[in-house]
């Protein structure tokens, strides 16, 4: 399922089978948490902006408007209208994240609901279940997201409970996926790698979870408020473990700078809802470096928000009109401005991509690292 094309000192550039189509990799996964991005942006949106994968998230689906009401739809792909490469998160993170009152314990998690309070049960059989009823085609298994710095003891504990659980997905899967009425009987099945910032329990856990044989494997725990160094540190440490015929996903990563050392450290899949979100406050991505449309200086600069963008947005629209409508608080400066940060996002990837293909990667991130973290 994924094919090694070419490597350069670590970073790796290949293919990843699905099937929903190839996915080239390195590639970013654009977020869609409820099913839809967050800025009125359509599933025929993504693909103009040159998206190859969409990941929604099984916790809020689960939520509203259920997974059993997806299912009776036909899926998440019929639901969204989206027929390329579905990736759905297991739903821990919000799990730890979102519900103030919750109860670990080894059969999984007992937690409120964030919008009722209602309370919820969930497991790695559980967030299986919901995973095959929304039949994405990659489902990530349920761990334990501790939080970062976590005390040594608890993140080993925390790592063999995680082993535990994603030995209970993977058996689950396997019977969900032998069902008659499944959704997608080719459901993958993605490990997490965890350990916090502990060098020695990541490797120890990618170990032991790299024998399961599973279709790709994560990163998670990281992007969560350590210094970048660290997290670059911990990939590092983790990747020479992680099989090389299998695809390697870093989860909430991040800004262009992370990804590009990510991708030289042998990092193939990412995701983050940086791009949108950042977006829909005006601040922006460029060739030249990161912008904040709300600045007075765009008010009446009729240019486009990037001249060397190819987006829609950027052949159609000024900076002073984008910028008047987000002051304005139309809906419209959402939509304009999402759409060219992941059309950036999707081209940067495609521009790595191409370096690689073309041997100079090193070169092209020396290039890159001194501009795309540049304020303006």
């Amino acid at each position: 399922m994924f094919k090694l094309i070419s490597e350069q000192n670590g970073a790796r550039r290949g293919e990843f089978v699905t099937n929903r189509g190839v996915v080239q990799t390195p590639a970013f996964m654009n977020v869609a948490t409820a099913g839809a991005i967050k800025g009125a942006v359509s599933a025929d949106d993504l693909k103009t902006l040159g998206c190859q994968v969409m990941l929604s998230n099984t916790y809020h689906l689960h939520i509203r408007p259920s997974d059993t009401i997806i299912k009776q739809c036909g899926g998440l792909h019929k639901f969204t209208n989206w027929d390329g490469p579905i990736l759905t998160d297991s739903g821990g993170f919000q799990v730890f994240s979102l519900a103030q009152l919750r109860n670990i314990e080894e059969q999984g998690v007992t937690f409120s609901s964030h919008i009722d309070g209602k309370r919820i049960f969930m497991g790695p059989e559980e967030s299986m279940q919901i995973q095959s009823n929304l039949g994405s085609t990659i489902a990530m298994a349920f761990d334990e997201c501790v939080e970062n710095p976590a005390e040594y003891n608890y993140a080993k504990e925390s790592c063999e409970r995680t082993t535990r659980w994603l030995k209970r997905c993977k058996v689950k899967m396997a019977e969900l996926n032998s069902l008659e009425d499944t959704v997608n009987p080719e459901q993958m099945l993605f490990g997490i790698n965890q350990g916090c910032t502990y060098n020695d329990l990541r490797i120890n856990h990618m170990k032991e979870i790299a024998e399961l044989d599973l279709d790709g494997y994560a990163i998670g725990g990281l992007a969560v408020g350590e210094p970048a160094e660290v997290m670059y540190d911990v990939i590092e440490h983790v990747t020479p473990f992680m099989p090389q015929n299998k695809i390697r996903y870093l989860m909430g990563v991040g800004t262009p700078l992370n990804i590009l050392n990510a991708v030289e450290r042998g990092v193939d899949l990412f995701d983050c809802v940086m791009p949108s979100r950042n977006a829909r406050h005006g601040h922006l991505f460029t060739s030249k470096g990161i912008i904040n449309l709300n600045n007075k200086k765009y008010e009446t600069d009729m240019s486009p928000i990037d001249d060397e963008c190819g987006c829609p947005v950027c052949r159609q629209y000024s900076k002073a009109y984008i910028r008047h409508l987000l002051k304005a608080g139309e809906m419209l400066s959402q939509r304009l401005t999402v759409m060219h940060n992941l059309w950036f996002y999707n081209h940067l990837m495609e521009d790595i991509r191409q370096a690689l293909d073309e041997g100079r990667f090193a070169e092209f991130k020396k290039e890159k690292e001194q501009i795309l973290g540049k304020r303006i």
